[in-house]
């Protein structure tokens, strides 16, 4: 695949954590590309579901595992906008997905390359090929935004407790 292809799967993510502003939530995409598709496309979902797990990388894995019948996603390729969580990073090693691609790092929560290195564990038994900074600046300014209209009083604060500990 050539670096344009990346970057328009990763726009695509973007559009994903552009759709999850809107609605209220953390704005975080992802999408599952297959054969050279995006045959799943998520977004963090955790307020509307008050559902811990509701993460997009989650979402797209159960899509795409379901599309594809299986378990293993060894011939996927995941794109995100933000560094996967612990419980993401998990589910990814889980699935076998092998090329992984994040917009930007979270150095809060970050658990592929910031906090902890779960991807590339080699105790664990699957590693996936990493890729961080596609889309980094408008991954990071999507978040920003985001935290900025929460600060500001521009979003309903009752329903982002959580956020604002982050």
């Amino acid at each position: 695949m050539i670096d344009s292809e990346h970057t328009l799967f990763m726009q695509e993510a973007l559009l994903e954590a552009s759709l999850a502003f809107e609605e209220g939530e953390v704005p975080i995409g992802a999408v599952i590309v297959h054969e050279g598709n995006i045959i799943a496309r998520a977004h963090n979902k955790t307020e509307a579901l008050q559902n811990p797990i509701s993460h997009a990388e989650i979402h797209v894995i159960e899509q795409a595992a379901a599309l594809l019948h299986t378990r293993r996603l060894s011939d996927c390729t995941l794109y995100v906008t933000l560094e996967p969580c612990a419980m993401c990073a998990g589910a990814i090693v889980l699935s076998r997905i092998p090329n992984v691609y994040i917009g930007c790092v979270d150095e809060k929560t970050g658990a592929v390359s910031s906090l902890y290195q779960l991807l590339n564990d080699s105790r664990l038994n699957h590693q996936c090929k990493v890729h961080i900074g596609l889309l980094e600046q408008e991954s990071s300014q999507i978040l920003r935004s985001f935290f900025r209209n929460l600060r500001d009083g521009k979003m309903n604060k009752t329903i982002h407790s959580r956020a604002n500990n982050e």
